[in-house]
């Protein structure tokens, strides 16, 4: 199988940019095939720090096409003001080498000021989005009245898109007794960056078409992480998009053979409010945030720790066909005396070995853990099985029991060549 999609087996943050990176040496093309500027992909090359949002991490490679699929809600002005922030740092970005989607759905400052004003209205329940406008965005999206990049060459198309877009949103605004958005505003807004955007526009899935025909190799990055899902997810903790392997192929307009990898940090992390079975509120889950540098890199918010979760692992790997696993962040376990895994969940005497759907149980649910020993080694930066400790190849070993397929790679700290092969890869 020449194609590959990448997809985050928790709730985002498992490293899948560096893992996009690594692989991408080997492929032709890397697709972003949902989300938008609210993902984040840290990505660590030389000592020097990339952070991405929109732009896949193909760009950090010469030679690579990087393609921004029609499932992405795009900030035409976060999306130009990434690049400009790479082209300062010697990367060459341009029309040949990063392609966009005629049909996105743009993220205007409506979507913006309307997830401002029901995150506000929520008050103690908020869902904790980054808002950034994805959310309504995609409302206007399935609501049919969004603005796509392809609008932006018409003015009379615009003009009508522009009034279905605000007769909705002013209506909300009135009822919540906010200032109406003016239609000459959000032209001037369209204006501004329509010219910078347009170039990078094109006909997405008839160029991946052509390219798969040619024998490139392809790999669809997702963003977030499974359980984030609109469908799948802890909903309504959740983002607006499917991020489950299936996406790729609605989100880029491409279907292909295609082998699923998937992501996973050594213990489990979460930013924002919503169900954690295995969050430690204690000096395990201080050490995991201190040690791992558990900040979020779009938000800044600090990521909720706790121990790996095999019943949500195994689950994710399920949704999405996965047939190979990457686990990241190991070393940020080489300090712990022992270390624990979620083998299963306990709710009023009954037990679970998977995610229930319902909200009110997924809170109420009481983690069983199975223990094993720590390494109490240094293993930051290793790139050899052979110098792994005893103990950490157990607890691998013990990972790959409980949710049913190999690990094939680990990776050992945010550098781009800190990774290991294990058998079969």
């Amino acid at each position: 199988m020449n194609n590959i999609i990448i997809v985050g087996l928790q709730w985002g943050d498992e490293g899948k940019g560096k893992i996009v990176d690594y692989l991408s040496e080997d492929a032709d093309v890397v697709v972003r095939f949902q989300g938008g500027n609210n993902a984040g992909h840290t990505i660590v090359v030389d000592n020097e720090v990339y952070k991405l949002n929109l732009l896949p991490s193909a760009v950090l490679r010469t030679g690579k096409i990087s393609i921004i699929g029609n499932g992405v809600a795009l900030d035409s002005h976060a999306l130009i003001s990434e690049i400009e922030s790479l082209k300062v740092k010697g990367m060459d970005i341009n029309p040949s080498n990063l392609m966009v989607s005629e049909s996105c759905p743009l993220i205007l400052s409506v979507h913006k000021g309307k997830e401002k004003l029901f995150e506000d209205l929520n008050g103690n329940h908020k869902i904790g989005t980054t808002n950034k406008g994805i959310g309504p965005c995609y409302e206007d999206k399935v609501g049919r009245r969004a603005v796509r990049l392809c609008d932006l060459e018409n003015a009379e198309e615009l003009n009508k898109r522009v009034d279905a877009l605000l007769n909705y949103h002013n209506a909300i605004r009135k009822g919540l007794n906010s200032r109406v958005v003016g239609k000459e505003e959000i032209l001037k807004e369209i204006q501004e960056i329509s010219k910078r955007i347009l170039p990078y526009k094109k006909p997405v899935w008839k160029i991946l078409n052509s390219l798969m025909k040619e024998g490139k190799r392809i790999i669809f990055e997702g963003a977030q992480g499974t359980f984030l899902d609109i469908d799948h997810g802890t909903y309504p903790f959740v983002t607006s998009s499917n991020t489950v392997a299936s996406q790729a192929i609605t989100g880029s307009g491409l279907f292909s053979n295609t082998c699923v990898i998937g992501v996973a940090k050594a213990y489990t992390t979460r930013v924002g409010n919503g169900p954690f079975p295995t969050e430690q509120k204690n000096e395990v889950g201080d050490s995991l945030f201190t040690i791992g540098k558990e900040l979020g890199t779009v938000s800044n918010r600090r990521r909720r720790c706790g121990w790996f979760d095999a019943v949500l692992v195994r689950q994710a790997v399920q949704l999405s066909g996965v047939s190979s696993i990457v686990l990241t962040k190991l070393d940020i376990l080489d300090s712990f005396d022992t270390i624990k895994i979620c083998t299963g969940y306990k709710h009023s005497e009954k037990i679970y070995d998977y995610l229930p759907a319902s909200h009110s149980i997924q809170e109420e649910l009481e983690p069983i853990y199975e223990e094993l020993p720590g390494w109490k080694e240094d293993t930051q930066g290793k790139r050899s099985a052979e110098e792994l400790p005893t103990n950490l190849i157990k607890y691998i070993r013990r990972v790959e029991e409980l949710i049913g397929i190999p690990i094939h790679l680990i990776s050992t700290s945010p550098k781009r060549e800190d990774i290991i092969k294990l058998k079969g890869f």
